[in-house]
């Protein structure tokens, strides 16, 4: 009744935002991403017959009542699956900034998948482990993979062909992705809430949904031809499409600090300068700069020196989610 997972976040090429079902968390277009080797989630779970309630400890504090409500909310699912009736002890550290906009609910939902699971006794293939994550969050579900994933729109209402897909291992191509953190507290509003202000009040989000088909194809093209040029300009494209949609909601929503900005200018000097270097943003304000392994350490040095950057991690792809043996 107890296990231990760790499960990578991961960054999304194509982004995934809006939703075509609320309740079942259906995601309203496909997306692809890289899970990233050096960010990761590491969870330990173990349910108690003498627990009131599932608790949740995050980075060793009792963790407030919004992500406590969702993690019970997950292993109810779990325990109708398996007939256990006992609550659960859920302990989650994250190596990187909770909230910020690094993805730590994919990471963090597919560690606490494969950790459930295991301690339940629930024998689920990577693809059910897949749907089962994505319940909890849509970018869970291609945590559960490693290397390039692409996450599955589905067409059936149970959701049950909505989840993620390899497209490469982590050894298919070996990229550096540099993750430029700015200072800054956590963003104003989380992912879910601001995919629904964006589905109903941006002028932009219906060309989003039509647009999305075409850069899934020329993303995965892209990757499978290993051709960086064409992989940096599609999801720099795809990244302001998706930040156009927050921007232009009401109330609008900015993720973006003077830093973010920053950054991108930053590369853009790198690239004018001849440097492969691509960036993209998930919702946050910290940059994440796609490049080759030879260039990595030139780029880390001038982002470095962009004020209000705190850190630069250099990271690669990384391996699928999976159980750490106690």
């Amino acid at each position: 009744m107890r296990a231990t997972a760790i499960a990578h976040t991961n960054l999304a090429l194509v982004k995934y935002w809006g939703k075509r079902n609320k309740e079942l968390n259906l995601p309203a277009v496909g997306s692809i991403s890289v899970t990233l080797k050096d960010l990761f989630t590491q969870t330990t779970i173990c349910f108690k017959k003498e627990l009131r309630q599932d608790v949740l400890y995050l980075n060793g504090s009792i963790a407030d009542a919004s992500p406590q409500k969702r993690v019970s909310h997950f292993l109810d699912v779990v325990r109708r699956k398996t007939g256990i009736n006992a609550y659960a002890e859920v302990k989650s550290r994250n190596n990187f900034p909770t909230a910020s906009g690094l993805a730590s609910s994919a990471s963090g939902f597919a560690a606490l998948a494969v950790a459930a699971c295991r301690a339940a006794n629930l024998d689920l293939n990577p693809t059910e482990l897949s749907v089962l994550a994505r319940q909890a969050s849509g970018s869970a579900a291609r945590s559960i993979f490693g290397g390039f994933v692409e996450m599955q729109v589905g067409n059936r209402k149970d959701g049950s062909d909505a989840h993620a897909t390899p497209v490469t291992d982590e050894k298919f191509w070996p990229l550096h992705i540099l993750v430029a953190i700015t200072s800054g507290p956590e963003k104003e509003m989380g992912s879910t809430d601001a995919m629904t202000l964006t589905a109903w009040s941006s002028p932009f989000f219906r060309k989003w949904l039509e647009t999305s088909h075409q850069d899934l194809a020329d993303m995965r093209f892209a990757i499978l031809q290993r051709n960086l040029e064409k992989v940096g300009e599609i999801a720099e494209h795809n990244c302001f499409k998706m930040h156009a949609l927050t921007m232009t909601s009401r109330p609008a929503l900015l993720y973006w600090n003077g830093t973010t900005v920053n950054i991108m200018l930053a590369i853009r000097r790198l690239r004018r300068q001849g440097i492969p270097v691509y960036f993209s943003i998930d919702a946050g304000s910290h940059v994440m700069a796609i490049c080759t392994p030879e260039a990595s350490q030139k780029i880390r040095h001038v982002l470095e020196q962009v004020d209000g950057v705190s850190r630069v991690l250099i990271t690669s792809p990384g391996p699928a989610a999976h159980i750490v043996e106690n």
